[in-house]
C-alpha cells in the first residue's frame, strides 16, 4: 500500500482548492510502476475495438434518449483525474435536465435516494446495464481515464472527502477508470474509507492480471444484473 505518513498535507482551503493543492503531491511519481505503458496500451485496444463493435449500439441508445426526454444526448461532467488534472467526463444523460443543480449539495446515500427520482424511463434501462457509461470509451481513449482504475469523482465531493479523509488524494496517482476494483468489494454499508482502501489496493497491486480479472468480473456482474431485470423472479445482486 502507498505509504500514507510521509506527506504533510496543506491545511488553509482558502488559499486554492484541495485539488489544486494536491496536484504536485501526486506527481512526485507515487505508485507509477513499469506495468503502467502496458495498461496504457491495453485500454486503447480495448476502448478502440469496442467503439468500433459497438457504435450500432452506441447509435441506437443515442436516439432512444433524443425522443424520450428534453435535454442534451450527452452528459458532460467535470471529473478530477490523474494528477488532480480536472477533465471533462461523457455518459449518456439518464437523469432529467437541470438534474446536477438539483443533487449538488447531496452525498452518499441521500444523493442516491434523491437520484432516483431524477432517472428517466430509458436512463433507468441504460443504468441496469451501465450502458450510459459507453460514451467514456472516448474518455479512455483520450487519457483521461483507465477501463479499470478508482472510479471518477466531481470536484467538490473531492474536496470534502479530503477534508474527512486526508489520505483520498492518492487516488490521484492513477487514471480513473470505467470499472473499479472497489465497486466490486463495495456493500451498501461500505464507507467512503473502506472504499478508498480498495481503490489503494487496485493502485499498489495494478497488474495485467489484476486489470483482466476486475473487468471480467465487472462483465459478469452486469450481465447478471441485465439478466435479473429481464428475467421475471430472478434476483440480482446489490451494488
Amino acid at each position: 500500500m502507498l505509504d500514507h505518513e510521509l506527506v504533510r498535507l496543506p491545511t488553509d482551503p482558502a488559499e486554492r482548492s484541495l485539488a489544486e493543492s494536491y496536484r504536485h503531491l501526486a506527481r512526485e511519481d507515487l505508485g507509477r510502476r513499469g506495468v503502467d505503458p502496458v495498461l496504457r496500451g491495453l485500454d486503447l485496444v480495448l476502448a478502440t475495438v469496442a467503439l468500433l463493435l459497438l457504435w450500432p449500439l452506441i447509435a441506437v441508445i443515442a436516439l432512444a434518449v433524443r425522443v424520450t426526454s428534453r435535454g442534451p444526448i450527452i452528459y458532460r461532467g467535470a471529473r478530477v483525474g490523474r494528477g488532480g488534472e480536472v477533465f471533462t467526463m461523457y455518459k449518456f444523460r439518464t437523469l432529467s435536465v437541470d438534474a446536477e443543480d438539483r443533487l449538488g449539495p447531496y452525498l452518499g446515500p441521500e444523493l442516491t435516494q434523491l437520484t432516483m427520482g431524477e432517472v428517466t424511463p430509458v436512463g433507468r434501462v441504460l443504468r441496469a446495464g451501465h450502458l450510459d457509461e459507453l460514451p467514456q470509451l472516448v474518455n479512455v481513449v483520450r487519457g483521461d481515464m483507465s477501463i479499470v482504475g478508482p472510479r471518477p469523482i466531481r470536484p467538490a465531493f473531492f474536496e470534502e472527502l479530503c477534508r474527512d479523509i486526508p489520505q483520498y488524494w492518492q487516488r490521484l496517482v492513477a487514471r480513473p477508470g470505467m470499472a473499479g476494483f472497489a465497486q466490486l468489494r463495495m456493500t451498501r454499508e461500505t464507507t467512503w474509507s473502506e472504499k478508498l482502501s480498495h481503490d489503494l489496493e487496485y493502485i499498489a497491486d495494478r497488474s495485467v492480471r489484476l486489470y483482466v480479472v476486475v473487468i471480467a468480473q465487472t462483465a459478469g456482474r452486469i450481465l447478471s444484473r441485465v439478466l435479473s431485470a429481464m428475467v421475471p423472479g430472478r434476483q440480482g445482486r446489490g451494488d
